[in-house]
């Protein structure tokens, strides 16, 4: 789930909204003015427990970012970059840039969140202990503690990729030394955990309790989707292991003179030839100085481009991130998820020698597939 909004940064790490977190928001604010709050402090106004709903809404996903947090800063500990951590209607999630190379790393990162959500639980059952003759203290505090323990006790269900199918998954990759078998253990108890969400909620339906089964039938199908995920992620990861970039990357790639203007590219090399969506542009004498994408060139308003050229808006190529044709496929491919490209260079010693795409990844697994390699 990519974060819509952004809210700024926590010890650097981005942390962002998803569009979806604002109905969930929405719904147990709702919930809790009307109902929860209602029933547990009746001397108080309408108005006044709905001012509680909200405060405590917020503080409810105040505990969720923390418990994404407790996974970030181990991470960073552990030289894991983090990308961000999104709200969105199922919660949260820390976004990692690559897996833990050690299944130590593994269980510390998982099992930070849980632990962040218990401490959180404690200091509201403190709270609601000391503020039980106060009415605005105690029925906020005694749902934050109540909801913050059920969050720790779900996200250590044995099941990928909730915290305890990934402390599951490094039990087994420690006592097994297996990290692809692991991850395929803990995605199947993942789905057969989903499967019982989805089932549960199926079976609630039929009892008339609507909203509680059709949100954990949502609850089983993003978890099932998730494991499933994760099984395909490191079938892929076994595919490209031992293959290299220069076995897949391709030197057919369209060049652009570094003077010509964008409209002429748009006209003659994209609208007309069909090119691809990424150029290499040549200086005057042939050589390749940058790389120009429909990003750069749509970046420019349509009135400049008969003005503007490709060498100044291309991006040059000493500050493309770049590969060997000796890299591993696999590294090249996280570097592409890691920072987000659909190509990078290959440079063999700083002169360009092809580019490696996603595309170019699939099309050599396709076709060792189809040789039965």
């Amino acid at each position: 789930m990519q974060a819509s909004i952004k809210l700024g940064k926590i010890f650097g790490i981005p942390i962002g909204l998803n569009y979806s977190w604002f109905l969930i928001f929405a719904l147990i604010t709702y919930q809790l003015g009307t109902g929860y709050f209602t029933q547990q402090s009746p001397q108080l106004s309408g108005s006044i427990n709905l001012l509680l709903a909200l405060v405590t809404s917020l503080l409810f996903f105040a505990s969720v970012l923390l418990h994404e947090l407790g996974h970030s800063i181990i991470a960073l500990r552990n030289r894991i970059p983090v990308k961000g951590i999104t709200l969105f209607i199922f919660g949260g999630v820390a976004q990692i840039a690559r897996e833990p190379e050690t299944p130590g790393a593994e269980f510390r990162i998982a099992i930070a969140g849980p632990l962040t959500s218990f401490a959180l639980a404690g200091l509201f059952g403190a709270l609601y202990l000391s503020g039980q003759a106060i009415p605005l203290l105690e029925a906020p505090s005694q749902y934050l503690m109540q909801v913050n323990f059920i969050l720790a006790i779900f996200n250590l269900l044995p099941g990928f990729p909730l915290d305890g199918g990934r402390v599951l998954r490094s039990i087994v990759w420690k006592l097994t030394g297996n990290y692809p078998r692991s991850t395929r253990l803990a995605s199947v108890s993942g789905r057969l955990l989903a499967f019982s969400f989805i089932a549960l909620g199926v079976f609630s339906l039929f009892n008339g309790q609507v909203t509680n089964g059709l949100w954990l039938v949502f609850i089983g199908w993003f978890l099932q989707g998730a494991a499933a995920s994760a099984v395909s992620h490191v079938n892929l990861q076994e595919k490209l292991r031992g293959l290299t970039v220069g076995q897949a990357m391709s030197q057919d790639y369209s060049q652009v003179p570094g003077l010509m203007s964008l409209n002429q590219i748009v006209q003659e090399r994209v609208l007309t030839s069909g090119q691809h969506n990424f150029f290499i542009v040549d200086t005057t004498t042939g050589e390749p100085c940058g790389m120009l994408t429909l990003q750069d060139i749509t970046a420019i308003p349509q009135l400049k481009w008969r003005f503007v050229t490709a060498q100044e808006v291309m991006k040059p190529m000493h500050r493309l991130a770049s590969v060997a044709p000796e890299t591993e496929l696999l590294a090249a491919m996280q570097m592409m998820e890691q920072d987000h490209l659909l190509q990078i260079p290959v440079l063999n010693r700083e002169r360009l020698v092809g580019l490696i795409s996603r595309e170019n990844v699939l099309r050599v697994l396709q076709l060792r597939a189809e040789l039965g390699i």
